[in-house]
C-alpha cells in the first residue's frame, strides 16, 4: 500500500528540521562504535574490578571474544509493573551463558508510581524522575564494558527515561524486556464508579479501597490504557520489542521465553556479528512517526506528547505538537480500551491486540515498514504472534480480522475518522487534549472560568458546592518550572459528577492529566505556563474561556484580559518535602512542555 501523502509529508519535514542536530548526533555515535567498547582496553586492575564478582563468567569476560550484555534495571518490589522484573537477570545470564556470552547487571534505576503519589507531594517529582532514569542509565553504562543492553522498564517516566539513555548509547543494540500486565480485576468501570461514589460521599473509605485493591491485585502492569501501557504499545510501533511481547502477562511460560529469546537477540545484533544494529539506526525519523501514529490511532496516554518529543531530541530529531495533529486528522481511532472503552489491555490482546493494529495501519499506508526494528527489516514482522510450540518460541501470523469489534476495528470502520490526540491555540497559548474518551457533545465548552492554583482548592470548592452552572476550571502554577507538572488526576472524579449532571465543564491547566485521563475535555501542558510569562497567569475568576477541541481552539473571549499584570503565587511550599527539595536546580533549568519538558536542553 502506497504511504499516505500526509504521513510523508510530516516525516519529511521533520527529517528537514532534524537534518542539523541528527547528523551531529549519528556522527557521535560513529565514533563511539569506532571506539568499541573498552572491555578489552581497560587496566588489569580496571578487569579486575568489573569482573570480581561474575563467578564462573570471569575467564569468558577476562577473554573478551563474546559478547557481553548489560543489563538496566528498574525492578522494586513495591510496584506491581516492575515486581516481575526479580527474576529477570537470573533468566538472562543463564540463557547468555548458555550460548557462550556473558551477562551483567549494569546497574538499577529508579521506578516511581504515579498512581500512588497522585494528589501527593511526590507527584511533584514525577516528571523529572524521568531525567533522573536516563542520567542514572547512562552512569550504569558509563564502564563502557558491554556490546550491547536490555531495559527492563514499563511504566510512566520509566521507558521514556530509559529511551534517553539508550540513545545516549546509540552506537550498541538495545532491546527492550516488558513484564507484562497483571490478570484483569474488577473492571476498570467498576473501580471508577466507587470512586465517583466516594467524591460525593455515598461511599466509605473502606469500601473504596475494597475496590481499589481488587482492580490491583497482583504482578504486572496496571491493566487500564495509561501512560504505561502506552509506552508497551510505542516500543512494538517503533522496534524494540520483541513482536507481540508487550501484553504477555507476566510469570508465564510465554513470557519467560520472550524474555529469554529477548536477550539472545540483543546480542545478536551487537558489531561482534554480520547482523549490527545499533538501536541509533532504529530509532530515526520514521520510527517516531510510526509512534505517533500508533499513539493516535489507540487513544494513548498525553503524556507522550511530552515525553515522545524528548526522547526523539536525544537522538538529534526535532518533533513538534503539529506533527502529531497533522498525523492524527488522518488516523483513524481503531482501539477502545478504558478509559476510552469499557476493555482492559488483557481483552484488547485477546482480541487481537497490536498486531492486528499494526496490520490493518500498513494496509492503510500509515505506518513506514521499512523501518530497522529488533524483531527484523520491516515492521511486517510486527503483525505476527509469539506461541510456543512443543517448548520452543516461535512467531504465527496473527489474525487479519477483528475477534470483538467493540473493542478494535478496521481502519474501513473505525470508532472515529480522527486519533485521540487534538492541540488548542489561541491567544490563551497552546495546549494539548485527549479526545478518545470525550463524547463528541463535550468537546467544545465555553463558559466563565474559576481559577486556582491548587488542587486542593479545587476540591473545596467542590465541597462547599461553589460550581453549580457552566464552568471551566483552571488550575495554574502547576508547570516544569513552578511545581515540576504533576498529574492532576484526582480531580477526575468530580469533574465526572459535575458533567453528569448535565453542567458544561472543562479543565484548563498548565499541569498535566493522567494517561488514564478521561470522559472530561481537559486542556493541559498549557504553554507558556504560568510562571514563564503565560497568558494563564492573567486570567481572573469570571473570565470567558472558549475550549474546542473539534476546532483546535484554546481561546480568552476578551482581550482586556492580556492587558492585566501576572499573577504571583507562592511556590514556597512546592520546595522542600518528600525530596523536592533535592530537585531545585530541575525546576531551574526545565524546558517547556512543548518542548519535552527536559533538563537536558538540546543534545
Amino acid at each position: 500500500m502506497a504511504l499516505h501523502p500526509v504521513v510523508t509529508r510530516v516525516t519529511e519535514r521533520v527529517i528537514e528540521r532534524s537534518a542539523g542536530p541528527r547528523r551531529r548526533y549519528l556522527d557521535r555515535m560513529a565514533k563511539a562504535k569506532s571506539d568499541g567498547p573498552a572491555r578489552a582496553h581497560l587496566s588489569c586492575s580496571g578487569q579486575a574490578h568489573a569482573f570480581a564478582a561474575a563467578g564462573p563468567d570471569q575467564d569468558r569476560l577476562a577473554e573478551a571474544v563474546n559478547g557481553n550484555l548489560g543489563i538496566v534495571t528498574a525492578y522494586n518490589d513495591m510496584l506491581s509493573a516492575h515486581q516481575p522484573f526479580e527474576r529477570y537477570p537470573t533468566l538472562i545470564r543463564d540463557a547468555i551463558r548458555a550460548g557462550g556470552g556473558t551477562a551483567q547487571v549494569a546497574g538499577g534505576v529508579p521506578a516511581m508510581c504515579d498512581g500512588v503519589t497522585q494528589g501527593e507531594a511526590g507527584m511533584e517529582l514525577s516528571l523529572f524522575s524521568r531525567d533522573v532514569i536516563a542520567m542514572a542509565t547512562g552512569v550504569a553504562l558509563s564502564h563502557n564494558t558491554f556490546d550491547a543492553a536490555v531495559y527492563l522498564g514499563v511504566c510512566d517516566k520509566i521507558v521514556p527515561g530509559l529511551i534517553i539513555a539508550a540513545q545516549s548509547f546509540g552506537h550498541i543494540p538495545a532491546v527492550f524486556l516488558p513484564a507484562g500486565p497483571m490478570t484483569s480485576g474488577l473492571p476498570n468501570d467498576e473501580k471508577a464508579k466507587v470512586r465517583q461514589r466516594f467524591a460525593e460521599g455515598t461511599a466509605t473509605r473502606e469500601e473504596l479501597l475494597k475496590a481499589e485493591m481488587a482492580a490491583y491485585h497482583g504482578p504486572g502492569t496496571c491493566t487500564f490504557y495509561g501512560t504505561a501501557n502506552t509506552n508497551q504499545m510505542l516500543m512494538e510501533f517503533m522496534g524494540l520489542h520483541l513482536p507481540g511481547s508487550s501484553f504477555v502477562n507476566p510469570n508465564t511460560d510465554l513470557r519467560d521465553a520472550l524474555t529469554v529469546e529477548g536477550a539472545k537477540r540483543a546480542l545478536s545484533l551487537s558489531a561482534l556479528g554480520n547482523a549490527y544494529t545499533p538501536v541509533c539506526d532504529i530509532l530515526d525519523e520514521k520510527a517516531f512517526v510510526n509512534g505517533i501514529v500508533g499513539l493516535n490511532s489507540t487513544g494513548g496516554s498525553t503524556n507522550l506528547l511530552i515525553h515522545l518529543i524528548a526522547m526523539a531530541r536525544a537522538g538529534g530529531i526535532i518533533l513538534d505538537w503539529e506533527d502529531f495533529v497533522d498525523l492524527s486528522e488522518v488516523t483513524p481511532l481503531i482501539a477502545r480500551v478504558y478509559p476510552n472503552g469499557m476493555a482492559d489491555v488483557n481483552q484488547f490482546h485477546a482480541a487481537g491486540g497490536l498486531g492486528f493494529m499494526i496490520g490493518q495501519l500498513l494496509n492503510a499506508g500509515l505506518l513506514h515498514d521499512d523501518t530497522k526494528t529488533v524483531g527484523g527489516d520491516g515492521l511486517e514482522n510486527y503483525t505476527h504472534e509469539p506461541k510456543l510450540d512443543a517448548g520452543a518460541l516461535t512467531w504465527k501470523k496473527g489474525t487479519g480480522e477483528s475477534l470483538n469489534t467493540g473493542i478494535l476495528r478496521p481502519t474501513t470502520e473505525p470508532f472515529q475518522e480522527t486519533g485521540g490526540v487534538a492541540r488548542l491555540v489561541g491567544r490563551l497559548g497552546q495546549g494539548v487534549m485527549k479526545i478518545s474518551a470525550v463524547a463528541p457533545e463535550h468537546r467544545v465548552v465555553e463558559a466563565p472560568c474559576r481559577v486556582f492554583h491548587d488542587q486542593e482548592e479545587v476540591k473545596k470548592a467542590f465541597k462547599a458546592k461553589e460550581f453549580e452552572g457552566d464552568v471551566i476550571i483552571v488550575v495554574r502554577f502547576q508547570g516544569p518550572k513552578a511545581n515540576g507538572m504533576p498529574e492532576l488526576h484526582s480531580l477526575t472524579p468530580m469533574l465526572g459528577i459535575m458533567q453528569g449532571r448535565g453542567q458544561k465543564v472543562a479543565l484548563v491547566t498548565d499541569g498535566r492529566m493522567s494517561g488514564a485521563s478521561g470522559k472530561v475535555p481537559s486542556a493541559i501542558h498549557v504553554s507558556p505556563e504560568a510562571l514563564d510569562g503565560g497568558p494563564i497567569g492573567q486570567l481572573q475568576d469570571g473570565d470567558v474561556i472558549r475550549v474546542d477541541a473539534e476546532a483546535g481552539v484554546l481561546e480568552i473571549l476578551d482581550e482586556g484580559v492580556l492587558k492585566r499584570p501576572h499573577a504571583t503565587a507562592d511556590l514556597s511550599d512546592n520546595q522542600w518535602g518528600a525530596g523536592r527539595d533535592l530537585f531545585n536546580a530541575f525546576r531551574a533549568n526545565v524546558g517547556s512542555a512543548n518542548t519535552g519538558a527536559s533538563v537536558f536542553g538540546d543534545f
